[in-house]
């Protein structure tokens, strides 16, 4: 079917629905919004069954021609499908862009794919979907519903056929009863009964009687690692100096039960001195809360994508940061989504060894481990949590101190502030981008201020917690006052070089500027005083005019 006869039968259709869109678009469209439909309408294709779905511009809703000049040269339109696949989860983009000359105008055809079994579509890091005509968020149950298209074997359940009970380490079996009692504890007058078959049967460990590969992870000899080619179970320890040079390192093989907590002891966890601030602040904490270490590491395990042959990597930091990684794509999706779900996964990598994890006192699946290390470093006052999720890995780097102390002391000045808001201010400390619409929600509630990228805490904030010295020096003073300051350096030594009238102000302007963006500053402040006449140059000196 040619495009000219597409738009005949859409028009000719029912009108919009999950998988056609209708926009007028005369000539300009926002991008981020053509950007919103491409996600929803794809995952609606998946949902709905169908090859593609169809967003066509130059029609009303009421499904009349009206056309469209929307991007009329034909390489602005076609340089659209790389900008939209930069912006889309797998690197989707369109099927194909048609252009229909309709006797009442043009009409653009976009021809969008249906997202791919077991993946549904992000756009910008959000997944959306549609209910009838209306666009929203797709909902967990339909981000479900497409992944569990293509549920792989749970590698974890694997049986090493020819592996026996010889081939488990005694020391990690007698740890995992101790864990398992410490997990059930109505199981505990019953456990010493139990034969070991019986006890790694009940643990989930072994499916009747039969050696897993989570019984070789988690309690097999270092031997016994070759049962489980190519997966690596190995986990690394680095101690990395301030420069990022390697000083020590430890691996650790199977039993992983057992190589986790040696691993967890190889950490050192200083403690931090938190700076004079009155009652805000403790004297001194640890680094590092026991729970997010473990439950970092553990959650790394359990996780893993074993098939890509890689391995749990720890590399601590000596200016007090911590880095965990993994191979394996971040199921998921986005941090964002688990910290607002708050609830158990519903789907596993690993389900079997998941479940293990669990009767052994690993993990927990009852909540979300990822929200309580948010709130725990929240509650310290250190920046949170850090995920990076890409080329198939996942890393999350845990700092154990106080980044920027202006945003320590908002957290401690305003304990109720929600966990979404400390999350948007964490990007601010950090000095990471931030959406137009994260903006205006920050500054609507005044806890920012300034231009991008430089935006700092405002005078609400600043003013309740007495951040008011902090609060000038990133915001800096009027234009005036720099200005006066110059004048005065002319005045009194009857000339000044450029670098002399730097030295003067660059320290007293904003403390959020580079030395770049000050330096341009100051060069904007002397050609406005140039203009005005009050000074002008003379060679490399700048001067009062005479006369």
């Amino acid at each position: 079917m040619d495009a000219q006869q597409q738009l005949q039968r859409l028009l000719a259709g029912s009108g919009e629905s999950e998988v056609v869109e209708f926009k007028e678009a005369k000539n300009t469209y926002h991008f981020d919004k053509l950007g919103r439909y491409f996600s929803a309408l794809s995952n609606e294709a998946n949902l709905k069954g169908v090859h593609s779905a169809w967003l066509v511009f130059g029609v009303k809703d009421n499904q009349r021609v009206v056309g469209s000049q929307f991007r009329e040269a034909f390489k602005d339109l076609q340089s659209l499908k790389k900008e939209v696949a930069d912006k889309v989860s797998q690197r989707l983009t369109f099927i194909d862009i048609h252009t229909v000359l309709h006797p009442a105008g043009r009409v653009l055809l976009f021809e969008i794919p249906a997202a791919p079994q077991g993946l549904p579509v992000a756009w910008d890091g959000h997944y959306y979907g549609r209910d009838g005509e209306s666009l929203g968020p797709l909902s967990l149950e339909e981000i479900e519903r497409i992944r569990s298209q293509n549920r792989l074997q749970d590698w974890s359940a694997g049986i090493c056929p020819g592996a026996s009970l010889a081939d488990l380490s005694a020391e990690a079996i007698a740890l995992a009863r101790r864990e398992y009692a410490t997990k059930h504890p109505r199981m505990t007058a019953e456990l010493p009964i139990w034969s070991d078959e019986t006890f790694l049967n009940k643990a989930k460990l072994t499916i009747q009687g039969q050696i897993t590969r989570t019984a070789i992870l988690l309690l097999g000899k270092p031997e016994a690692a070759h049962w489980l080619n190519p997966a690596s179970p190995t986990l690394s320890w680095i101690l990395k100096d301030r420069d990022g040079l390697e000083r020590d390192y430890q691996h650790f093989s199977c039993p992983l039960l057992v190589g986790a907590d040696e691993l967890y002891r190889k950490i050192r966890n200083l403690k931090y001195r938190y700076m004079s601030e009155g009652s805000l602040f403790p004297e001194e904490v640890d680094q590092y809360d026991p729970f997010i270490i473990r439950e970092a590491l553990n959650n790394a395990i359990a996780h893993q994508d074993y098939e890509l042959g890689g391995k749990v990597s720890v590399v601590e930091f000596e200016d007090g940061q911590l880095c965990f990684s993994n191979p394996g794509a971040f199921i998921p999706g986005s941090v964002e989504q688990v910290i607002q779900a708050d609830a158990p996964e519903s789907r596993y990598r690993n389900r079997f060894l998941t479940d293990a994890m669990v009767n052994l006192n690993m993990i927990d699946t009852i909540g979300s481990g990822i929200r309580k290390m948010f709130l725990i470093q929240k509650n310290r006052f250190f920046p949170l949590p850090e995920y990076q999720l890409e080329q198939n890995r996942v890393q999350v780097t845990i700092t154990g101190r106080v980044l920027d102390i202006s945003y320590a002391r908002k957290l401690a000045e305003l304990p109720n502030l929600a966990l979404d808001d400390i999350i948007l201010l964490d990007r601010v400390q950090k000095h990471k981008s931030l959406s137009e619409g994260q903006v205006r929600h920050l500054k609507a509630q005044g806890l920012i201020e300034g231009r991008k990228p430089n935006f700092h805490i405002s005078a609400q904030v600043a003013r309740h917690s007495d951040d008011k010295a902090q609060y000038i020096l990133n915001r800096g003073f009027d234009d005036d006052h720099y200005k006066r300051l110059i004048c005065q350096l002319i005045e009194k030594f009857g000339s000044a070089k450029r670098a002399d009238i730097d030295k003067l102000l660059v320290d007293k302007l904003p403390d959020v500027l580079t030395i770049q963006q000050k330096a341009h500053k100051i060069k904007n402040l002397l050609q406005a005083l140039k203009k005005q006449g009050v000074i002008e140059p003379k060679g490399k000196l700048w001067q009062m005019p005479k006369g």
